[in-house]
């Protein structure tokens, strides 16, 4: 028998909207879905210009949506919320009171999710003051392994994944802070996990899931899978092509943000993709010449003085997506596919990573924190909310034939 602490996202809590003083409001630049409690909730209000103003801009989706998204709220061409006062703040927060915000509103950037009847809440990073609570906190990752409850385990039962969920946490997210190894290094090992467990799943290994992990545990403590990591070459060329395809999904958005038009602008910029004539004849090879120089003279050591922040990243990513397991209606998937959820992981890690590169290129000496959220924040907002994203992240690993350990490797190898 052995124990393993709960490992669960505490710092949600230390999350506070900051009303109108936010650089990017998210009562701007998309849809903004209603559930139908609200919905009805709205319809019985009396007479009002606030009610006026509901009936007017509630618009009813299909009949078969999903509860959640019974109507919605109908965004004019500047994409604000018609529900918005001058001073941006919200017409129904401020008349009725928070109980009266639909759940969207309501829970925004918080993610709710339940495992063994507990529930726990990550933040979304496509909200700036979420994301500067969760990548600027030197604390947190700390405080997230400090945890207060445990639970023991038989090492020697058989079992599903999902009932080793608590000591796939605690390995995963103590993999991810472990130092010994360089970042892209210890998302290799998660990756190494993810297939070692879809191998226990087929019933491929002759060990069990406890005996997996706890043999992965020791491979990890001993160091010994190191050498073998370094000795993968980089390659910036593949890298910096898929970032490039990763970076035009979802164009097909109705309004992009000025911010993550910004942040487009700095990424070209910081690889060499200037406008007029340099623009139309670099090739791929010279612009992965500036993106590794930007990497080296100006990522690297920004990142070595302050590494908890993608270390932060990539535990919220965890907690966000209930990583190796994934989600389903707010609920652990009880059927992983531990490799896919490895793949959308690393995928989504790599697409930030290379624009910060891009961005450290174009700043400089000057690249700071608020380069970081600026960045991290703007891709967030783009990307996370639309809703066929990780889809198209997986078709477009499966068409460039790097949906393979060694095609994920690269996508994150520096």
């Amino acid at each position: 028998m052995r124990q393993t602490k709960m490992i669960r996202p505490e710092y949600a809590a230390a999350f506070k909207c900051i009303g109108p003083a936010c650089e990017d409001s998210c009562c701007t630049g998309w849809a903004v879905p209603i559930d139908r409690p609200a919905f009805e909730r709205y319809q019985a209000l009396p007479e009002s210009p606030l009610r006026v103003l509901l009936d007017a801009n509630m618009v009813r989706t299909p009949e078969d949506a999903n509860p959640a998204h019974y109507a919605k709220m109908r965004m004019p061409p500047t994409m604000v919320c018609p529900i918005l006062t001058e001073e941006k703040l919200c017409r129904i927060h401020a008349e009725l009171g928070e109980e009266f915000l639909c759940q969207t509103c309501a829970t925004y950037p918080r993610i709710h999710s339940s495992i063994d009847n507990l529930e726990e809440t990550a933040l979304s990073l496509s909200c700036p003051e979420a994301a500067r609570v969760v990548l600027l906190d030197g604390e947190l990752a700390r405080r997230t392994m400090a945890a207060d409850h445990a639970m023991t385990w038989n090492e020697n039962a058989e079992g599903a994944p999902i009932e080793y969920f608590w000591p796939i946490r605690e390995l995963t997210v103590a993999l991810v802070l472990d130092r010994q190894y360089a970042l892209w290094q210890r998302i290799f090992l998660l990756g190494t996990l993810c297939r070692r467990l879809d191998a226990v799943k087929r019933g491929e290994l002759r060990r069990n899931m406890a005996e997996v992990l706890l043999d992965f545990s020791s491979a990890v403590a001993e160091g010994g899978l190191r050498a073998a990591m370094e000795r993968i070459p980089a390659d910036t060329v593949l890298q910096l092509d898929m970032v490039l395809q990763l970076a035009g999904l979802c164009r097909d958005r109705t309004m992009v943000s000025a911010r993550f038009v910004e942040c487009l602008e700095r990424f070209k910029r910081g690889i060499g993709f200037g406008a007029g004539a340099a623009q139309t004849n670099a090739t791929l090879e010279a612009l992965a010449g500036c993106y590794g120089e930007a990497h080296r003279r100006w990522f690297a050591p920004f990142f070595a003085a302050n590494p908890h922040i993608l270390e932060n990243y990539l535990v919220n990513a965890i907690f966000r997506r209930q990583f190796p397991f994934g989600t389903k209606d707010g609920k652990v998937a009880t059927e992983p596919e531990t490799g896919r959820e490895f793949a959308l992981l690393a995928t989504q890690f790599a697409l930030i990573q290379g624009l910060l590169i891009g961005v450290a290129g174009c700043r400089r000496e000057a690249f700071c924190h608020a380069d970081v959220i600026h960045t991290v924040q703007a891709a967030s907002k783009h990307f996370e909310h639309h809703p066929q994203f990780l889809d198209r992240v997986h078709e477009l690993l499966v068409a460039n034939g790097r949906d393979n350990p060694h095609g994920l490797t690269m996508l994150v190898r520096n």
